[in-house]
């Protein structure tokens, strides 16, 4: 998995540019200790185990450092910032462009974009008025908290603004990379199997809301809605969910609501 391989933090492109030094504490990218056997040396199989563990730890400990800064950074501004997850396919940029359509004219917004290539969903977010940052990771398949440090520079943000990331469609990786956000968000699509949950149990675990997306299409498919649920509770109990459609426009007002409660605990 990506703390053990590292990929692709150095391929990163932030807006279009390569970012010269990560912020505050590096780049996180996989360095291999400078007294690593090669693998052609056989080494013993438990101290092979033992250097990637201890690489997975540095590298998720300078990822957490980072994170801190950045949410040091959203509390001193009174923003709050949702990290939004799912497999490919799930309606999640159609959701969020929903979003912002009905937000834009109440609040200050900005969305970070996280794809491998292209800037296709930056494209989408900007034809609503609302500033995007494209990040592309290139052989990455998640954002890290650097990357978002880095994009945090390039945009203009008011104090109480709302800023949504769209991860990488990916169901694993983008669980153990802590983005500084206040909640992550996963999108479950009807149209994707009632067992997501028990399959990737760590996101559903570090998610605190879980948006059952596309429910329009419920009336043509065979999704049991009440097993996906129970599903998703099994791994973590105390996951909020919201049934809704991006393309109807149900059960949106009770995610605009959510997103309310959650800025005004920002205030407490």
């Amino acid at each position: 998995m990506c703390t053990t391989c590292g990929c692709g933090g150095h391929d990163a492109l932030i807006g279009g540019k390569r970012p010269s030094k990560a912020k505050a504490s590096g780049p996180l990218s996989f360095r291999a200790p400078q007294n690593a056997t090669p693998q052609h040396h056989h080494a013993p199989a438990d101290t092979v185990q033992s250097r990637i563990v201890q690489v997975e730890r540095d590298l998720l400990a300078k990822n957490d450092s980072l994170a801190t800064h950045n949410r040091v950074f959203f509390a001193a501004n009174n923003m709050l910032a949702l990290n939004l997850v799912s497999s490919p396919g799930s309606g999640k940029t159609t959701l969020l462009v929903r979003t912002l359509e009905m937000l834009k004219n109440k609040q200050s917004i900005a969305v970070i974009e996280g794809d491998q290539q292209t800037e296709n969903d930056a494209e989408r977010i900007r034809a609503t008025g609302i500033p995007a940052i494209q990040i592309n990771t290139g052989k990455g398949c998640h954002l890290d908290a650097s990357m978002i440090g880095h994009a945090l520079d390039q945009l203009t943000l008011d104090k109480g603004s709302l800023l949504f990331i769209e991860n990488v469609g990916n169901l694993v990786c983008p669980a153990a990379f802590d983005l500084g956000e206040a909640a992550k968000v996963v999108v479950l699509s009807v149209t994707e199997g009632e067992d997501k949950p028990l399959k990737y149990p760590d996101m559903f675990s570090a998610a605190r809301l879980m948006l059952l997306n596309k429910c329009d299409l419920l009336p043509y498919l065979t999704f049991d809605v009440e097993l996906a649920i129970a599903n998703a509770r099994r791994v973590n109990p105390n996951i909020e969910i919201i049934q809704l459609s991006a393309t109807s426009g149900v059960g949106m007002e009770e995610w605009l609501n959510w997103i309310g409660r959650e800025q005004v605990h920002l205030k407490i």
